[in-house]
């Protein structure tokens, strides 16, 4: 590949403030849940080789050169033009990540599944607080740890990097009885500061029966594992960021304010999926024509507003004139409008000439995500949502065919 190409690939990933590595092969973890199986919801990516140490010297010496913004943080690792793989596979990883941290006053982002070394990246953490944000794929501790992870790291090794001041928050699932409650216990034990970051991994549809039956059945038992976590009162922050019905849910308000405030007829065709559909159904039925669209091209049990594609919408149009669609479903990379595969928002239009498409701009990812955050509390979902009988009337909308 030609290195000319290569550093172009690098620069787009620069503009996304990704620190773009490489491990040049595929990821060897082979987690069975793993959403890079399709290169992520089908977006094109580039083979890059192994990062060398001519290609960090340009990296790094790019990166230096942007001004720094305080609420901003590089994330190891390029995922919008490369292929996602845990990157701290590679041998030089901690040691670009310490020059990173000693020549620029930039804060990283990191997410491994635990191929870091206990003792390195604690004192990291401890040489310089407060710039690293370390995101621990835990995914379980249990039973079924070998079976999602078939090359992780140990259990042992995992609570040996949880042991100390590095990890700021500790992702992991449910996938039956005692499963997220049970690892939430031991990982409150090790770690009591580290925000404890729970809820189910989403079967797509390039995943297997087995590991699609686990992630259903860690859904199933949502409600028992969350109220355990919530009984324990863990000194953690504890959260559930992963069900966006349950998310949709908890900010109905929101949506309905945010809906109001469009300005929209009751004619009106407005674009959403299922988490919303269901809100707005239950709560809003005959404030505008709700234009339901399944997340076709994640498929399995997706049903999230923001991750639809434009595919996915031209499947469901019929005779529309007018089409009301929310921003966040085209605010992809590279400040382009285009959706979660890469198709942008004007070919989207030119394919339907008849159809005057209006941008909903208010419903974005800035408000989406502020909403997630500020929502995403075990507490939120045990009070709120199991302890509000109208979530079962919310369960029970049914999607139109």
């Amino acid at each position: 590949m030609d290195q000319e190409f290569i550093n172009q690939i690098l620069l787009k990933e620069i503009r996304e403030r990704k620190i773009p590595l490489s491990l040049g092969k595929t990821c060897p973890v082979k987690c069975t849940f793993c959403y890079e199986k399709d290169h992520s919801y089908f977006r094109k990516t580039y083979d890059i080789p192994l990062t060398t140490e001519e290609n960090w010297r340009f990296i790094l010496k790019t990166i230096q050169s942007l001004p720094t913004k305080p609420s901003e943080s590089w994330v190891i690792g390029g995922n919008e033009y490369m292929e996602w793989t845990d990157l701290f596979l590679h041998p030089r990883t901690m040691t670009w990540i310490e020059e990173f941290l000693e020549t620029t006053d930039k804060n990283i982002i990191m997410f491994t599944v635990g191929y870091v070394d206990p003792q390195n990246i604690n004192r990291l953490a401890e040489k310089y607080p407060g710039r690293i944000n370390f995101e621990l794929s835990v995914i379980t501790l249990g039973k079924y740890r070998k079976q999602l992870m078939p090359n992780g790291p140990s259990a042992e090794h995992v609570l040996k990097v949880l042991d100390g001041p590095a990890v700021t928050s500790a992702n992991f699932y449910s996938f039956g009885p005692n499963t997220m409650s049970e690892d939430a216990r031991i990982i409150s034990k090790v770690n009591s500061k580290c925000l404890l970051w729970m809820g189910c991994l989403t079967p797509l549809k390039t995943l297997d029966s087995e590991t699609t039956r686990v992630t259903r059945l860690g859904r199933e038992h949502l409600p028992y594992e969350a109220k355990k976590v919530y009984d324990a009162n863990y000194p953690n922050i504890t959260m559930l960021h992963t069900e966006s019905y349950i998310t949709a849910f908890l900010n109905r308000k929101k949506i309905f304010k945010t809906l109001d405030a469009c300005e929209i007829e009751k004619k009106d065709t407005v674009v959403m999926a299922g988490n919303v559909y269901r809100v707005l159904k239950l709560f809003r039925p005959n404030r505008a024509k709700y234009l339901y669209v399944p997340n076709a091209t994640l498929g399995g049990d997706s049903d999230c507003t923001t991750l639809l594609t434009f595919n996915d919408i031209a499947e469901r149009l019929t005779d529309q004139r007018v089409v009301y669609l929310p921003k966040v479903i085209m605010e992809g990379s590279g400040n382009q409008e285009k959706d979660i595969s890469g198709n942008l928002f004007e070919d989207f239009q030119e394919r339907f000439p008849r159809i005057r498409f209006k941008v909903l701009h208010k419903v974005n990812s800035s408000m989406s995500n502020k909403k997630l955050y500020e929502k995403g509390y075990v507490k939120n979902y045990v009070e709120d949502y199991l302890g509000n009988p109208l979530h079962k009337k919310f369960e029970a909308v049914a999607l139109p065919n």
